[in-house]
């Protein structure tokens, strides 16, 4: 099913450090991508649905440099079947050492609509992708090709990126801290409390610049810091 417009846009303006908080109250711990990245910190969150390709160890008799040539291969495939408003998310090994897409690949995501591209591993021409309009994640820059380590070898499949378990149709957000996965069942009530944790938390970064101790404040326990939160979210149309 595709993801409500309204929860796509709730959570475009929501950090990932709050989904986090939300999805830990579920008992989901491990939903964040570790040692993932941002090549550009955007102004807004990407979102997406994920849509998954799996690389395994390259086995070199099967993995030579004409597999580009069929136009069934996993990678190719992918990138063209990958749907407008995606997440392309890959399972690189956790391996940065070849590349697990390039500045080509990622122009033709960014070309046909995709809303961003995550692999745990690294891409080659870092910083061409960097300046696309498509935001991108990875551990580190690496010129190798994906042939000399890993082989692409299935499309929109569970997978696990950087630890955390990717079904294909779960919830994809970045934002300058790195990529959380949200279960797909979970995504709307996800976004609605992270919306409003979001208004809390300004509230409590406004209190506290202006002086306040977090006591009572952050977890709120006095109530009369939710009664001026209240105000508060009147006065600012939050």
């Amino acid at each position: 099913m595709p993801m409500n417009p309204d929860t796509r846009e709730k959570l475009k303006g929501v950090s990932t450090a709050t989904l986090a908080t939300a999805l830990y109250k579920r008992g989901f711990r491990n939903q964040f991508i570790q040692n993932v990245q941002p090549l550009r910190v955007r102004s807004e969150s990407m979102v997406g649905e994920a849509f998954t390709l799996r690389y395994m160890p390259a086995r070199e008799d099967l993995n030579k440099l004409d597999v580009f040539r069929d136009p069934s291969h996993p990678q190719r495939k992918a990138v063209e079947e990958c749907p407008p408003g995606a997440v392309m998310v890959m399972d690189s090994r956790k391996d940065a050492r070849a590349a697990s897409a390039g500045g080509i690949l990622v122009t033709r995501l960014m070309v046909r609509g995709v809303a961003g591209v995550v692999t745990d591993g690294g891409f080659r021409d870092a910083a061409d992708i960097a300046a696309m309009d498509i935001p991108a994640y990875h551990q580190r820059p690496s010129a190798p090709t994906n042939l000399t380590l890993n082989q692409a070898i299935d499309i929109n499949v569970p997978i696990g990126c950087g630890d955390a378990p990717v079904f294909p149709g779960d919830v994809v957000v970045g934002d300058g801290d790195g990529v959380i996965i949200i279960p797909a069942h979970l995504a709307d009530e996800i976004a609605a409390e992270a919306v409003e944790m979001t208004a809390y938390e300004d509230f409590v970064q406004e209190r506290v610049r202006g002086g306040q101790s977090i006591r009572g404040l952050y977890p709120a326990t006095d109530e009369t810091n939710l009664a001026t939160f209240a105000a508060w979210r009147k006065e600012k149309g939050r």
